[in-house]
C-alpha cells in the first residue's frame, strides 16, 4: 500500500488555475499531473488508466487543450490553467456534453467518460460544428470498452445544438 510522501519530500510547488480557481500545491517533484490532481488536490474524476498515454482516461484540459495528465510532470504545469471533469459544468448546471451523454446513453461504466467529455469540449471549443469524421478523429485517443462509440458520437453531435443555448446569459 502506497503512503503519502513525507513533508520533506514535497519539494515542488506550483501555482495553477484549477477549474477557474487559483490554487497553490506542494508535492513530490516526481509526481505526474494525474497524481497531483488525484492525490494532492482530491480531483478524482480524472482517472488512472494505462498510465502509458494510450487510453485517454486521464485527459484534462491544459490551457484549453486536451492533454494526457499521466504523461506530464506536474511541475511542468506551473502557471497554467487546468480543467478537470469537476470543472466542466457551471453554476450547478451540467455542461451540454454531460447532459447529452446522460440522455443518449453514451456512458455505461463511466470510467472513460471524463476524458472523453473534456476532449470533446476542446473539439467543440475549437470547431463548434465538426463532422462525424472530425469527432471520430478528435476522440481517437480515448478508448471505451462499453459503448461501441456510436452513442458517444451522437451525444457530441447533440451537444453541438445545446451549447449555444447553454452559453446564453440567464439560460
Amino acid at each position: 500500500m502506497a503512503t503519502a510522501p513525507a513533508e520533506s519530500q514535497k519539494t515542488a510547488r506550483i501555482k495553477i488555475t484549477l477549474n477557474g480557481e487559483e490554487t497553490d500545491v506542494s508535492f513530490a517533484p516526481y509526481k505526474t499531473l494525474l497524481e497531483v490532481l488525484r492525490e494532492d488536490l482530491g480531483h478524482t474524476g480524472t482517472k488512472h488508466g494505462c498510465e502509458l498515454g494510450e487510453c485517454g482516461a486521464c485527459a484534462v484540459l491544459l490551457d484549453g487543450k486536451p492533454v494526457l495528465s499521466c504523461l506530464l510532470l506536474a511541475w511542468e504545469c506551473d502557471g497554467c490553467s487546468i480543467t478537470t471533469i469537476e470543472g466542466l459544468g457551471s453554476n450547478g448546471r451540467l455542461h451540454p456534453l454531460q447532459s447529452a451523454f446522460a440522455n443518449l446513453g453514451a456512458a455505461q461504466c463511466g470510467y472513460c467518460t471524463p476524458g472523453i467529455l473534456l476532449t470533446a469540449k476542446a473539439l467543440l471549443d475549437e470547431n463548434p460544428h465538426p463532422s462525424r469524421d472530425q469527432i471520430r478523429e478528435a476522440l481517437s485517443g480515448n478508448l471505451c470498452r462499453c459503448t461501441g462509440y456510436l452513442q458517444i458520437f451522437e451525444a457530441v453531435e447533440a451537444a453541438m445544438v445545446q451549447i449555444a443555448e447553454w452559453k446564453k446569459p440567464g439560460a
